[in-house]
């Protein structure tokens, strides 16, 4: 790793944080030139659980017709990707154009669709340790917060990211999350952030950020692969470290057939944790047709409302 990626004077790291304040004071104001009307509205009170989808896997990443599918899927809200990097500089983020501000703004609001959180999904396969410009990427995702008004945004950390197999890169991830972490805090936004380690070495890793901008976006599908307990996980981490779900296994089969994850005792871990938010359905499709988007996100979306909203049980 080069030595321009391991040190950052505390200067630069100030100085880049105002620049991001002004940024984020600005571009909604000239992204959206008609006020706040592409912005979603703000959520009212509504189900404890909000049951939401990931717009990457029902095939409509950054897509218009996200909302619509989602409303016939019956889910309350969608996750909406950054878009793809690869190897491009920035993401293929089309909402940094007022014009698609408006439309995904109008969109939701037309479909009763919230937006539930921004991702950052390249950072599965993408390095944040070694993205020379993840500052960059950061701030291009914070503003996209800001101009469709959404509160959380999910960063991966991946393969190239995972610390048990490259604990080499741990020190400078955890400097570069803090960075994260005081850009976010600045926005008045959380960046919550998918590991594979267990519980008790997340609280470590986010005791060692010290960011209250930086929270875990839990995932179900690490801690059922590794063979960990996923129940005494969520009560060890608790309410306050979580600040939303992947509520999926891995594709195999859809979550009413999944016998190695009881999503009763979730709900009555999560009750008793006294957690509210969102459970966004990232997997658990049938492996014999994964291409099938409104069976499988259909199936696994009504079976998570039989559950958390006390919805009609046809399974």
């Amino acid at each position: 790793m080069s030595d321009k990626l391991i040190s950052v004077s505390r200067n630069d790291e100030v100085y880049y944080r105002f620049i991001i304040f002004i940024i984020l004071l600005w571009v909604p104001l000239s992204a959206n030139s008609k006020e706040t009307k592409g912005k979603p509205e703000e959520p009212v009170s509504g189900p404890k659980y909000k049951i939401g989808v990931c717009d990457w896997m029902i095939l409509k990443r950054q897509k218009i017709g996200s909302f619509k599918l989602t409303s016939e899927l019956g889910a309350d809200g969608v996750e909406v990707d950054m878009g793809g990097l690869g190897n491009r500089e920035l993401f293929d983020n089309k909402l940094r154009d007022s014009h698609f501000v408006q439309m995904f703004g109008d969109e939701s609001n037309n479909y009763g669709v919230k937006i539930a959180s921004i991702a950052m999904s390249a950072f599965y396969a993408q390095s944040f340790a070694e993205r020379e410009n993840y500052r960059d990427l950061i701030a291009d995702c914070l503003a996209t917060m800001q101009n469709m008004g959404v509160k959380t945004a999910f960063l991966p950390l991946g393969v190239q990211g995972d610390l048990q197999k490259r604990p080499e890169i741990r020190q400078e991830l955890i400097r570069r999350l803090k960075v994260a972490g005081d850009m976010a805090e600045v926005a008045g936004v959380i960046i919550g952030i998918e590991t594979s380690l267990d519980a008790a070495s997340e609280i470590t890793l986010l005791n060692e950020i010290n960011s209250p901008a930086i929270k875990i976006y839990y995932n179900f599908q690490n801690p059922l692969e590794a063979g960990r307990d996923i129940y005494a996980e969520l009560k060890l981490l608790g309410k306050e470290r979580i600040c939303q779900i992947h509520c999926t296994d891995t594709d195999d089969v859809t979550l009413p057939y999944n016998k190695r994850l009881d999503l009763h005792k979730i709900k009555n871990v999560l009750d008793d944790m006294e957690w509210s938010g969102w459970l966004i359905v990232e997997r658990s499709r049938d492996k014999n047709e994964p291409t099938n988007v409104k069976k499988n996100f259909g199936t696994n979306i009504k079976y998570l409302k039989t559950i958390f909203q006390n919805e009609s049980n046809d399974f």
